[in-house]
């Protein structure tokens, strides 16, 4: 049997051998080839060496497809907020603000609840009907349930837990803390959100956009509150 290239074969290659380095199997196939004409006794060291490059091009293939894909993350997540926050100042008095946080804004969050928890007493006025009113404090224990309890202006992250079922108004997965500071002359306050994906609120994400929000969140309730 004749094993040579046909002439056309040849001659493309020959023109252009770059297009053999560029395929990844043509090359494993020639070491391989190279190897076993070569004997078991025998090592081909380049062929070892390629396969290691190969290795450390997989590795930073699947690195560059990690960045981008966080990268896809942080601009989807930051326009998210963005939409949130619009529709945060776009309340018109305190009841609406409140109102739009279940029915708009934890929706544009893609969040199953959106709760503002506050430490007061029950009959006190001013708060709207779908504030949680918890009593004095309550907050501290809430965000240490389970575990030591972080400094007061912490973003907490974590799986859902019994002891904010019943402010959420159902059994989640996830949930997110984000402390309120109102000024002294106020109760603590406190934002809930909740999912019902475990993967949403993790203690390994970044809080830099939930930060945000909060920030816009407190500044938005104050001014709704003094008016």
């Amino acid at each position: 049997m004749n094993d040579a290239l046909e002439p056309e074969i040849r001659e493309r290659l020959l023109s252009n051998p770059a297009a053999i380095l560029a395929d990844r199997d043509l090359m494993r196939a020639l070491v391989a080839a190279r190897e076993a004409e070569a004997g078991a006794n025998v090592i081909d060291i380049r062929g070892r060496a390629m396969e290691a490059l190969e290795g450390r091009l997989d590795r930073l293939e699947a690195t560059h497809e990690s960045v981008i894909a966080a990268a896809y993350d942080n601009q989807s997540g930051t326009a998210i907020v963005h939409r949130a926050v619009i529709g945060l100042l776009e309340s018109a008095d305190l009841a609406d603000f409140i109102a739009a946080l279940q029915s708009d804004i934890a929706p544009l969050l893609r969040i199953e609840t959106l709760r503002l928890v506050v430490e007061a007493e029950p009959a006190m006025a001013g708060w709207p009907e779908d504030v949680v009113i918890i009593p004095q404090g309550m907050i501290e224990r809430i965000v240490a349930a389970g575990r030591r309890a972080p400094r007061g202006d912490d973003i907490v992250l974590r799986a859902a837990t019994a002891i904010t079922w019943p402010m959420h108004g159902r059994s989640l997965a996830s949930e997110a803390l984000l402390p309120l500071d109102l000024g002294a002359a106020r109760p603590r306050a406190l934002l809930l959100m909740g999912s019902a994906d475990a993967g949403r609120f993790q203690p390994s994400h970044g809080t830099d956009l939930l930060r945000f929000f909060a920030q816009v969140f407190r500044l938005v309730l104050l001014d709704r509150l003094a008016r």
